[in-house]
């Protein structure tokens, strides 16, 4: 029934970190829980065996290595980046907060590659990037096909603003 439990707290997730919050003060770690809860990221205490077994239902086995001692596991946010640069955002404010490790994917990763991960563009960042390269090109072309005609219009106009006073006044 636990591991029902668990399971259903996970709901589609397969992209959590393991943490050890055992060290934090009762009055830090409720702060940490209601800023997590505030960010939509959700936090379980569990015990090892039951989160492994739980996690192993739902196709999880890159958490394995970091399900030893006092363990929290962490999901939500708007993706992996995002969580990764929260924990590592609150382990440096927190120094007894500890980032065990992670499962991104199917692949584990430890504290160093969680840290690594926190540095790496977010899914909306790379979107953006990837757009940008895509209409690059396009705005490029369509700047070399209208810079003759506006420079053609630009000298019209300058010879027919300077035609116009000339004649003025050699016609007095």
């Amino acid at each position: 029934m636990l591991t029902d439990a668990i399971r259903q707290q996970l709901g589609e997730a397969r992209d959590l970190l393991v943490v050890d919050v055992s060290r934090i003060d009762a009055i830090t770690t409720n702060e940490w829980r209601l800023a997590m809860q505030d960010r939509e990221i959700n936090v379980l205490t569990v015990r090892n065996t039951l989160a492994r077994r739980a996690l192993h239902e739902v196709g999880v086995t890159a958490l394995d290595p970091f399900l030893a001692g006092p363990s929290t596991l962490v999901w939500g946010s708007e993706d992996i980046v995002a969580l990764s640069r929260e924990m590592t955002k609150w382990a440096k404010d927190i120094s007894a907060l500890e980032i065990k490790g992670a499962a991104v994917e199917g692949t584990s990763l430890d504290a160093a590659g969680v840290e690594a991960l926190s540095k790496s563009p977010s899914r909306e960042e790379l979107i953006s990037q990837l757009a940008g390269m895509l209409l690059s090109p396009g705005s490029q072309l369509a700047g070399a096909l209208l810079s003759p005609g506006a420079q053609l219009a630009s000298q019209i106009s300058k010879i027919s603003e300077g035609g116009a006073a000339e004649g003025d006044t050699a016609g007095e």
